[in-house]
């Protein structure tokens, strides 16, 4: 198989000293996905507020639509282009803050001494909080990912080895709440507000960081190249880069196509176990965490090169749908937590280092001045994915 040609290649670059700018990238990568890892690590605080209610899909549908309506305007309005990325990862992550706030301010804010007994509206506003969280994702990751495009491909693997952490630091806090904590309405209660106080120092500290950003020297060099070849993002410049680079769209959108329609909903729902009990959905979600961090850390040292293999290899995923059926429905042996376990590492890895590829190769097929409109095309199809994972796995497909 033919390796990918890399037509936009990156000029002679300033040393990154001391890997400043390659963790404070991974930093950002971490700070755009805790909110949502926050969030639906305490579905089960918001399950107990709110038992009627279909929380983690009612969350996961309202989260992604929202993002992905952010990086269709985004490609609508040739203008954001002319904006600071500063200025959009402040914004973006400012309202991250204010989302997260919303659930302890309603609490605190309460008369009522039930936690479950909550004030006229208050759903409507959680929800809502959920939806501008997803709105803060969309113009977060559009604009770092879009950054990052034009930069060495390190950089682009920071981002995407960060945004797998953020789901390792809200899962070690989710063992050790559960640990330390009793599962009472009260410890539901403090373990949430636990998830949402730590993201919101670690967003407080990306606003920071994001203002330290743009002064590092591959960042300024970076301001520089956009200002030599400028491209305006319209809808018709999108479709036609997204021509350009249609077979690592595909696979990036049907990889999370397969993962959202089985993570987290039918791992956290569907399995039981009766040695693990109520451990077993954290032990798998950390499973999987932990894989997709290896993937995308994997990346740093060896880097697929040939598209057509990584298209095929995305394609291969749709194997985990028959794979679950069988260890749901099949033979006793099948049905335990070893072969569960190993299935959900591999989606995990499989998932982190084939994003991580996709996002590294595509923006370095198509010329430097497209090469931030490729990134930016490359996120709305991860986005259309994890839409459409998110839809899918409303309908129980498993």
């Amino acid at each position: 198989m033919e390796a990918v040609k890399l037509v936009s290649t990156d000029p002679s670059e300033r040393p990154d000293t001391y890997r400043v700018a390659y963790i404070i990238h991974f930093l950002l990568g971490a700070g755009n996905l805790l909110p949502w890892n926050a969030l639906i690590t305490a579905v089960d605080y918001f399950a107990y507020l709110y038992p009627t209610k279909h929380i983690e899909k009612v969350f996961s549908v309202a989260y992604m639509i929202s993002s992905v309506m952010v990086l269709l305007g985004m490609i609508s309005w040739g203008g954001w282009s002319k904006t600071t990325l500063r200025l959009r990862m402040n914004l973006g992550f400012s309202m991250f803050v204010m989302s997260l706030m919303v659930a302890p301010v309603i609490d605190w804010t309460s008369s009522s001494t039930k936690l479950n007994e909550r004030p006229s509206g208050a759903y409507g506003l959680t929800v809502a909080a959920v939806v501008i969280c997803g709105l803060a994702d969309g113009l977060v990751g559009g604009s770092l990912i879009g950054s990052a495009g034009k930069l060495p491909k390190q950089y682009m693997q920071a981002v995407f080895a960060g945004t797998a952490s953020s789901g390792i630091i809200i899962s070690i806090l989710r063992i050790i709440t559960k640990a330390s904590l009793p599962q009472t309405p009260k410890g539901l209660k403090i373990s949430a507000h636990l998830y949402f106080m730590v993201a919101t120092i670690f967003l407080l500290c990306c606003i920071v960081l994001s203002n330290l950003q743009h002064k590092l020297p591959v960042m300024q060099q970076y301001h520089q190249r956009v200002h030599q070849d400028l491209t305006l993002c319209t809808g018709t410049k999108f479709w036609e880069v997204a021509g350009k680079i249609k077979g690592a769209a595909f696979g990036i959108f049907i990889i999370y196509i397969v993962t959202l329609s089985i993570f987290p909903g039918f791992i956290a729902e569907d399995l039981v176990s009766k040695l693990l009990r109520d451990w077993y959905p954290i032990l798998l979600i950390t499973v999987y965490n932990l894989a997709d961090l290896m993937g995308k850390s994997l990346t740093a040292f060896y880097v697929m090169q040939s598209l057509t293999r990584a298209i095929w290899a995305a394609t291969a995923r749709l194997l985990f749908y028959p794979l679950f059926v069988v260890c749901l429905h099949g033979p006793k042996w099948l049905k335990t937590e070893v072969p569960m376990v190993v299935l959900t590492f591999l989606l995990g890895f499989s998932n982190g280092y084939l994003t991580s590829v996709f996002m590294i190769l595509a923006p370095k097929t198509v010329p430097l001045s497209e090469s931030e409109l490729s990134a930016i095309v490359m996120t709305c199809f991860l986005g259309f994915g994890l839409v459409g994972g998110s839809v899918l796995g409303w309908f129980w497909i498993l």
